[in-house]
């Protein structure tokens, strides 16, 4: 089993990184250098527009440590890889399955987002059973159903992606009533920029959670740019869009307990005059720092029938997806939150 390491994140723009023999060195100004071993680091995200010295990347290069640079409000812009594990031969077998199997890979991956969401709005009324008499919030788990049923009488990709967005849709009409303070709120989803604290914090865990994604699948030797469900776009680590696909309800499900815990308030966002919202250097550390939390705690994988970090779901996925590109097993198990 992979071992779980830290994953370095560097949230202060004017930080620079740099290289001291075997370990990593922060730099802050005139703040005391911070340092940190290979040894301990299994990735660093970097929301620093200083970056780091050529030394580091290719240090981290050849220790296959994955550098990702981001802007300061999270918007993915470059990443340092190094060389490539596997062989040519598994990304040829996964070219070969995607077009094979990819229709019923990707009304799976649907199916289990949907199972997911709708074990999300169950959490919610088991935590707050008001929620059980609201109208609004059993049309939605009803229409979610449904849409699980309509995935696998879907024919072409289109509509399988047109069933999803409604069903997408529906859920997120819904969300802002499982959060349990007006402190926050939540109309419809936003993007690009988000336009409010809760689609800053969506956006931000997801491009963490698609990085991890994609770092998952480079571990395992498969091509994270060559997806099934998602259309392939250069520049875009397709198959890791695919991958969160069956996490987006944990990272929902994190998002609500920060708010409904008040481990985040309004001063952790910045506003800016376009009406962008982003989450501040207070509000990254807070967040990233539960992040890190989360990932060390246990879960029961329900394929494994063991215990694993969650924090290593992301390889155990890519893991089975590999075993499934290989023939080593006759279906890939999408995960199921239980």
């Amino acid at each position: 089993m992979r071992k779980l390491l830290n994953t370095l994140y560097v949230t202060k723009a004017d930080t620079y990184l740099a290289l001291d023999g075997e370990n990593i060195v922060c730099r802050l100004d005139d703040a005391p250098d911070f340092r940190i071993s290979f040894e301990n680091v299994e990735s660093i995200v970097c929301f620093s527009y200083q970056g780091c010295s050529p030394a580091l990347m290719g240090k981290c290069a050849e220790k296959l440590i994955p550098i990702s640079f981001l802007s300061p409000q999270g918007r993915f812009l470059a990443k340092v890889t190094g060389e490539t594990k596997g062989n040519v031969h598994l990304r040829v077998a996964q070219i070969d399955r995607f077009r094979q199997d990819g229709f019923v890979l990707a009304q799976n991956v649907v199916a289990a987002k949907l199972s997911n969401a709708i074990h999300l709005i169950a959490r919610s009324q088991h935590d707050r059973p008001e929620l059980r008499s609201e109208a609004a919030v059993r049309e939605t788990v009803a229409a979610l159903r449904q849409s699980v049923d309509a995935v696998y009488l879907a024919d072409t990709m289109d509509s399988l992606r047109g069933i999803e967005a409604n069903a997408a849709k529906s859920f997120l009409s819904v969300f802002d009533r499982l959060m349990k303070t007006d402190t926050f709120s939540f109309t419809m989803r936003s993007k690009r920029p988000p336009t409010d604290p809760v689609n800053a914090m969506l956006s931000f865990v997801y491009t963490l959670y698609t990085l991890e994604c994609a770092s998952a699948l480079e571990t395992v030797g498969l091509d994270s740019g060559i997806g099934y469900f998602h259309t392939l776009r250069s520049g875009r680590a397709s198959l890791a869009c695919d991958l969160v696909e069956e996490f987006r309800a944990i990272a929902e499900r994190f998002i609500l307990t920060l708010i409904n815990l008040k481990m985040v308030n309004q001063k952790d966002f910045t506003t800016l005059a376009s009406g962008a919202v982003y989450l501040n250097d207070e509000g990254r550390k807070k967040l990233l720092t539960h992040w890190q939390e989360k990932k060390r705690t246990d879960i029961l994988h329900p394929v494994l029938k063991q215990k694993i970090q969650f924090g290593l779901l992301p390889y155990v996925q890519s893991n089975l997806l590999a075993k499934y590109v290989r023939g080593e097993i006759a279906e890939y198990p999408c995960y199921l939150v239980k």
